[in-house]
């Protein structure tokens, strides 16, 4: 392994841990900064915000992104809002209940110093983005909105009606602009990594293909950022854009970073259902919907096929306020999600494929009127009529659960370096603050709180030390991952097959959605861990890639990103099977409560798990390392939202 699994959490107690790491870190004087390079791979909240930030403060920043532009970033797809503990609506809100509410929400299974800082760090994103002139929701009085979200009992969600994420890409984008016009900033659009370049040890730079000439270059720098989101697209199908994909992570866990958690992976509620074989993704409804519309289903099987008008409210389940009545509607999303599976493995789904649960607005629109509904959820109705043809202001909605976001990531310590000295990972690629599930409207927070307020202050800790010591693009370790990136490429092309990318893709993410999902168990795990090297070896022996290397081929750049898939989906399935225990999402049906609910092992498994690759380029079962997580602030038991 490269490096030790130490977390360096500040010692102190838990609300000066952050002060006093600032206090008493390293630091790069203004005049030095500017001979410093540092490559931020990924334009979304967290790599955009990073990027803008190294680059006002002075350093030389190189950004890469595969989109055409960083406004093309996944992040710009989040809807419902970003969490801060500012108390606006004093309903009794709080850094410590910000806290509190995240470890809990993650079943327990996150670093307590890493979630209180997000915390503490909240409440200077909405400021930030504010000056930026992210246009937020306002009360009549011109202060500030919130609405609440799953897994609180208070309202401290920050929004921009159903656009709360483009708003922030564009407020983080003219942040970045600004700084590409001075010149800090160079930008690399449509460009992908596809390999880390390490040199004695730590991350110096990275191989890149160019996705509209087909280019390899190499790229030298004294740091790397990587900040490039989450890998649910393994399932195929998710709630994530086309593009979002795993090669940045796991191509540096190839190179010996270690990959924490894998398996937890977080279903989100609110999605509009799979609706036949033809999807390529599927589409998110945003989680403040909950707010205002209520979840049911029939309490007969024969209704399911009536209209839903029809059915009188004496015959309706609603089944969250009936599980969950602290928190009704609004539990946590993997809660809300195993409750629909159930309520639709009882026979009680509705839409075509008995796979759907009633969202409906009646009570709210006949309570607060037709006008408030549309200022507070307008675009997402529409979004809704679009796909589905049908008005939800008249009809309640149709979801189900889907793939959404990724807990797991690779592994970081307190100042978000990884075990590869100098490779630094930030926002959705990281492990490090939603433990087993994240609450709705924090993934916004991270990757900002990482961009603007963190990764700032912790990287001058390892470059104060790293003055002249950035390799040339000459060295032999550029040359030979160079020459393995063009090794792979070739090898893709040259399979000439019979079986398109998307066939193998999405048999792979049915096997996984099947075994590897909502709900896991050891025999659909050790099956699934058959079938993977079986599907890979099909893929290398009958994929088809059309076209050539040098030139604009999405075929090639699509191949890559699958066959990385192939590979990932066996290590998420060995952390699943391993962790012999339900908590968060992360669910195996051997471990339950009574109740239906998650059933930890805090004895056993109160740790992150961080694996690290072996084979030396071929797979072999990977090696595991164990971080124990040490609660000192916040007492273990059994999550209830009833």
């Amino acid at each position: 392994m490269i490096g030790n699994l130490d977390p360096k959490v500040p010692s102190g107690s838990l609300d000066r841990k952050w002060t006093s790491q600032k206090d008493h870190g390293r630091l790069v004087s203004p005049n030095n900064r500017r001979t410093f390079e540092i490559i931020v791979v990924g334009s979304g909240l967290a790599g955009g915000s990073a990027a803008a930030t190294l680059g006002e403060l002075g350093y030389r920043v190189k950004c890469f992104c595969f989109q055409d532009s960083p406004r093309r970033a996944h992040s710009i797809a989040a809807q419902g809002g970003i969490n801060a503990a500012k108390n606006y609506q004093n309903d009794g809100d709080s850094v410590y209940r910000l806290f509190y509410d995240t470890i809990k929400g993650g079943d327990f299974r996150s670093r307590e110093a890493n979630v209180y800082r997000l915390a503490e760090a909240s409440v200077n994103i909405i400021d930030q983005c504010v000056a930026q002139g992210v246009p937020f929701a306002r009360e009549y009085s011109g202060y500030l909105a919130n609405r609440s979200f799953g897994g609180a009992q208070v309202s401290r969600t920050f929004y921009a009606r159903g656009q709360t994420g483009q708003q922030l890409l564009l407020g983080c984008y003219s942040a970045l602009c600004r700084q590409i016009a001075g010149g800090t900033v160079q930008m690399f659009p449509q460009t992908e990594m596809l390999d880390l370049v390490l040199v004695d040890g730590h991350a110096k730079g990275i191989v890149t293909r160019n996705l509209r000439t087909g280019r390899i270059d190499a790229h030298a720098a004294d740091a790397v950022v990587l900040a490039t989101g989450g890998y649910g697209n393994v399932f195929y199908l998710s709630t994530n854009a086309r593009g979002c994909n795993v090669t940045a992570t796991y191509r540096a866990y190839k190179k010996g970073a270690l990959f924490a958690n894998p398996c937890f992976t977080q279903i989100h509620p609110t999605c509009i259902p799979h609706s036949g074989d033809y999807q390529s993704k599927l589409t998110l409804m945003s989680e403040s919907l909950r707010n205002d519309g209520r979840v049911w289903v029939p309490k007969r099987k024969e209704d399911c096929t009536k209209p839903p008008n029809e059915i009188p409210e004496k015959d309706r389940d609603y089944y969250l306020e009936r599980k969950y009545p602290s928190y009704g509607n609004l539990a946590p999303r993997d809660i809300a999600s195993r409750a629909a599976k159930e309520v639709c493995d009882e026979g009680r789904g509705v839409g075509p494929s008995g796979r759907g649960v009633y969202l409906d607005f009646a009570d709210a629109i006949k309570r607060l009127g037709d006008e408030t509904i549309r200022e507070r959820y307008g675009n997402l109705f529409e979004v809704y009529e679009k796909i589905t043809g049908e008005d939800a202001y008249k009809v309640p909605m149709r979801i189900y659960p889907a793939v959404h976001y990724t807990m797991g990531g690779l592994w970081v310590d307190y100042n978000l370096m990884s075990n590869v000295p100098g490779l630094f990972v930030i926002g959705e690629a990281n492990f490090s603050d939603h433990g087993a599930n994240r609450l709705g409207a924090s993934a916004l927070m991270q990757g900002l709180a990482d961009g603007y307020f963190v990764l700032p202050y912790t990287l001058p800790n390892y470059l104060a030390v790293q003055m002249g010591k950035r390799s040339a693009t000459d060295r032999t370790e550029f040359k030979e991952a160079e020459t393995s990136v063009r090794a792979k490429i070739d090898k893709l092309l040259r399979v000439n097959g019979n079986r398109s990318l998307d066939s193998i893709h999405r048999e792979l993410g049915t096997l996984l959605w099947d075994k590897c999902g909502m709900a896991r168990n050891k025999t659909g795990l050790e099956e699934a861990l058959g079938k993977i090297p079986e599907l890979r070896e099909r893929f290398w022996r009958e994929v088809r890639v059309p076209g050539d290397g040098e030139d604009f081929n999405q075929s090639l750049e699509r191949a890559g990103r699958v066959a990385d898939f192939l590979e990932f989906a066996e290590l998420m399935c060995i952390d699943a099977l391993t962790r012999d225990e339900s908590c968060g999402a992360h669910f195996r049906e051997e471990h339950q409560t009574p109740e239906g609910e998650a059933l930890r092992d805090d004895d056993n498994f109160a740790a992150v798990f961080a694996w690290e690759f072996q084979g030396n380029g071929q797979i072999a079962p990977p090696r595991l390392h164990r971080e124990p997580l040490h609660f000192e602030n916040v007492h273990l038991t059994q999550r209830s939202y009833k």
